[in-house]
């Protein structure tokens, strides 16, 4: 046995190879020395070095195994090329929303069982099994079943879109913000050079020359349409001088109108913060973006129209709303003057002083009626002092002792109202009318005899 079949022996024993052959020796037979072979190639591919390489064969057919395991799969894309050579078809499939292509190999009798000839551009949907052929290291696409997808799967899918983003609540008109009334920047969304930007900017210059725009071209169909139009749309979402998004786009078939359906494109404009306008197609044309944007315009004509108001228009309103404001000032002043003219002509205002001498007369009549209360409440007031006066006097204690009487007090100031009150040899003070005597208690003298 070669060096090169005894590198192979592990290879061969790990299970892994394919429907090839060429690793599955044993390698239990003895080499040319008559020695049994010691493995040296590494057993996974990390343990792999400059000096212990694995066999270019051995890589092929782990390859092989492993992409032996991946299950079939079903893809959708679009046709761009098909070329078919006796009994096989090879066909190259791309993604419907990015720059992802894939070649595909088809068996004539697969082909053979398509309901309608495919054409390059049909959408298709394919059930793929990768296949890797171990002698040319080349990996293909083996097509077990290819359908055609039609206007009404198509249709199909969008409806059910359509009801699952609106369930989730994206096209409730609670979402949808009002357009600005006048806007002054309008970002413009649309092809590059395309019809649809100059209805838009034509019709709206001519409705308000003094609007102005911020155009993005992108492309409005084909695998970069959504990218574009999703990465214009977050720039001018972001841009606080944009007041209004305008997505315009000519009619078109079905097919060049599904960019406009996408469930990611749909989302982004759900999220914007600026009202976005979409006017794509015709009035028969109906993508999602016509249920998410906050208005639908049948045309890009008509979203001119409904975004940015008639000059003319406008000027005849402000000229209407000036002679309603005139009007209502001239009626205004005239009733304000015939409500000063009645009240200049009241007595108030055409002999003011005649206020003045009411109240005059008002003021002397009460001074007179204050002068006499007051001087009669005086003189009440004075004959009831003198009586006071009288009767104080009267009842004065010296006014008693003007009448012969006397008052007897000890030293200590007490007035003795009895005998008992000294003893024989006190003193006292007696007050008579005209001053104070002392004397001493002494015995009472006989009363005088009766002559």
């Amino acid at each position: 046995m070669t060096s090169e079949g005894m590198r192979a022996r592990p290879g061969g024993g790990s299970g892994d190879s394919g429907d090839s052959g060429g690793s599955g020796d044993s390698g239990d037979s003895p080499d040319a020395g008559g020695a049994r072979a010691t493995s040296t190639v590494p057993a996974t591919a990390a343990e792999t070095s400059p000096d212990s390489p694995w066999p270019l064969h051995l890589l092929s057919e782990k390859l092989k195994a492993h992409i032996d395991r991946a299950p079939a799969a079903w893809v959708e894309g679009q046709v761009i090329e098909l070329n078919r050579r006796a009994s096989m078809c090879y066909i190259t499939l791309r993604d419907v929303d990015t720059e992802v292509s894939l070649s595909l190999s088809v068996y004539g009798s697969v082909m053979d069982r398509v309901s309608s000839p495919l054409d390059r551009g049909s959408r298709v949907v394919a059930r793929l099994k990768p296949d890797f052929w171990v002698k040319t290291g080349r990996l293909s696409m083996q097509t077990i079943d290819i359908r055609p997808v039609g206007i009404g799967d198509l249709l199909a899918r969008i409806e059910r879109l359509r009801q699952s983003l609106a369930a989730e609540g994206l096209f409730a008109p609670a979402r949808k913000k009002r357009l600005p009334l006048l806007p002054h920047r309008i970002g413009l969304i649309t092809g590059r050079d395309s019809d649809a930007m100059k209805d838009v900017m034509r019709n709206a210059a001519l409705r308000w020359p003094a609007v102005e725009f911020d155009v993005r071209e992108v492309a409005v169909q084909g695998v970069n349409s959504v990218a574009q139009v999703t990465g214009a749309l977050a720039a001018l979402d972001a841009d606080p001088h944009v007041d209004v998004i305008i997505i315009a786009r000519g009619g078109g078939a079905l097919e060049d109108l599904l960019p406009f359906s996408d469930e990611s494109l749909v989302r982004a404009v759900a999220m914007a913060t600026t009202p976005v306008v979409s006017a794509i197609g015709h009035e028969a044309d109906r993508p999602l973006l016509d249920e998410v944007a906050d208005l639908r315009a049948s045309t890009p004509t008509d979203a001119a129209k409904r975004v940015v108001p008639d000059v003319t228009e406008e000027l005849g309103r402000i000229g209407q709303a000036r002679a309603a404001l005139e009007r209502s000032i001239r009626v205004l002043v005239h009733r304000e003057g015939e409500s000063l003219a009645n009240l200049r002509s009241r007595p108030s205002l055409a002999r003011p002083e005649g206020m003045i001498d009411v109240r005059q007369a008002d003021v002397e009549r009460l001074r007179s009626r204050a002068l006499r209360s007051t001087t009669a409440a005086v003189e009440r007031d004075a004959d009831a002092v003198h009586h006071l006066r009288e009767r104080v006097r009267s009842l004065s204690p010296q006014n008693t002792l003007d009448r012969g009487y006397a008052v007897v007090q000890r030293p200590d100031g007490h007035v003795v109202r009895t005998p008992d009150d000294v003893e024989r040899g006190d003193a006292v003070r007696i007050r008579v009318a005209g001053g104070l005597l002392g004397a001493a208690i002494g015995d009472l003298p006989a009363p005088p005899e009766a002559s």
